[in-house]
């Protein structure tokens, strides 16, 4: 769907403005823990240092701001629906496992959050590949990611 250059570049920043915020909000719960019940936890050795998550998770949200940017300006609003609905329900599940496993500090119930998240993540993907191959291109690491923090998240639970 052709739109205004300005009404591009405002989505964009909505987009991308939208994820980090969702990204904000998760680090805000899991500092509330990551220095205290976090660090007291058994960790497996591949489990990477406290400084990594933060640049990775910043680079992973602009990605997915940029790929449902993407969808939302190639496609008319009935197409994009669909899809956008499925982002923003993966984005949901994104948050609520930063509350689950930092915020309430529930491992277990955390490994069924971010496993449901994995699958609505390749789901949404999918969905956004039939609108724009670069936009489900740009979730790629982000699925990857999440598929090792639920290894991760399986491992600290055995663990604990």
């Amino acid at each position: 769907m052709k739109r205004s250059r300005a009404a591009e570049i405002v989505g964009f920043a909505l987009f991308v403005g939208l994820c980090l915020g969702i990204g904000a909000l998760g680090a805000a719960v899991t500092a509330t823990s990551v220095k205290t019940w976090y660090a007291e936890l058994a960790k497996p050795s591949f489990n990477p240092p406290n400084e990594v998550f933060g640049p990775v998770w910043t680079v992973l949200y602009v990605l997915m701001g940029v790929a449902a940017w993407r969808v939302w300006r190639a496609a008319d609003r009935e197409t994009a629906r669909g899809p956008l609905s499925m982002f923003a329900l993966q984005l949901a599940l994104n948050l609520g496992w930063s509350v689950s496993f930092f915020g309430l500090e529930r491992i277990g119930p955390s490994v069924a959050v971010i496993l449901v998240l994995e699958l609505a993540i390749v789901a949404t993907a999918l969905a956004f590949r039939s609108i724009d191959r670069i936009a489900a291109l740009l979730l790629v690491p982000y699925v990857l990611w999440v598929a090792f923090a639920a290894i991760l998240n399986i491992a600290i639970w055995r663990l604990n």
